[in-house]
């Protein structure tokens, strides 16, 4: 094999993406150098990080340029290894980028056990750094406790799903979501086990929320910002905890809102708290470890929403952007 497909970048991205923003393209295969491993990417997780990084507002690198690859998370098979303990057979997940096959650095990759879930992919989903944050939000920074009540955004995602159900396994007296769709909701009552959800575009979500916590919320996972965290903030409880985690509500935006008066953090007693799953990154092989156990009991529910082709990976990230995706976004590439 002497070339890779990819895709990269093809115009400009002014607010949200669509799949003509990217390009499918072939090139040439690359010596793998010392300290490296040439992978095949079996599965590739398209994430909302990804809407801030081609805007060069994330942490984890700066915006590609025109005709530059597309930065992302890929699960996949070593077929050449020059990195100390990574031989060929193999699989880890690491950066690399939207492509067939991806030169991996043995420092930025992690080895991940091929047999551990029923599924692969779940590696890039509830047993991997979406259900990690989800686990860093509930057991690490919030400490989820018996008789909370606790509410979550975009709860029909990965994170905010797995937050839900995570919640409900450490004792919480109510678990409520908000998603963006009927279709959304029934997911996250029917099959993540919540006791409601507020579709937040034909609900009011005021009105929901005050009816639904006449005590107050105690918990709340906040992966959308804007103006549901300051409707959310008014109905805290006092001394509530709230994890900031995502921001969608900027995602496809170029000039970020005003944010909360920070009185209302006063009033409440609030304890606000920012998530970086990268801080966790230590407890990923025993969470995942737990994570199918919860799997095997019925108690953590698994849902993607996938493309079939890495030539699908561009309309899939244009349905995550505009919110229509429900589950764990990834693009089988070459599963095998």
């Amino acid at each position: 094999m002497t070339s890779l497909q990819q895709i990269v970048l093809a115009t400009p991205i002014d607010l949200a993406p669509t799949a003509e923003h990217f390009d499918l393209v072939d090139m040439e295969m690359p010596q793998v150098a010392d300290g490296e491993m040439l992978v095949r990417v079996a599965y590739l997780s398209i994430d909302p990080y990804i809407l801030s990084r081609l805007r060069g507002r994330h942490m984890s690198g700066p915006a590609p340029e025109i005709g530059e690859l597309i930065p992302g998370m890929g699960l996949g098979e070593v077929l050449e290894s020059k990195a100390e303990g990574y031989a060929a057979g193999d699989y880890i997940v690491g950066e690399t980028g939207w492509r067939s096959h991806a030169n991996v650095p043995a420092v930025t990759a992690r080895k991940v056990d091929p047999a551990l879930f029923a599924s692969l992919s779940t590696h890039l989903g509830v047993g991997g750094l979406p259900g990690l944050t989800a686990y860093a939000s509930t057991f690490k920074l919030a400490e989820v406790k018996v008789g909370d009540n606790v509410l979550v955004s975009s709860a029909a995602g990965p994170v905010g799903g797995t937050v839900g159900q995570l919640a409900r396994i450490q004792g919480a007296k109510k678990v409520v979501g908000i998603a963006g769709a009927d279709e959304k909701c029934r997911l996250v009552v029917e099959q993540y086990g919540f006791d409601a959800c507020i579709n937040y575009k034909t609900e009011n979500v005021a009105d929901q929320i005050a009816a639904l916590f006449p005590e107050g919320v105690d918990f709340y996972h906040d992966n959308i910002g804007g103006d549901i965290l300051v409707t959310v903030l008014q109905n805290l409880a006092n001394y509530g905890r709230v994890v900031l985690c995502g921001l969608a509500s900027q995602y496809n935006s170029n000039t970020p809102p005003p944010g909360p008066n920070p009185a209302i953090y006063i009033v409440k007693r609030a304890k606000i708290m920012g998530l970086v799953v990268y801080d966790f990154m230590q407890e990923q092989d025993s969470y995942a470890a737990q994570a199918n156990a919860w799997i095997s009991d019925g108690k953590l529910a698994v849902v993607e929403d996938r493309a079939e082709s890495l030539a699908g990976a561009p309309a899939l990230f244009a349905r995550l952007a505009q919110g229509e995706n429900i589950g764990k976004t990834v693009v089988a590439v070459d599963p095998r």
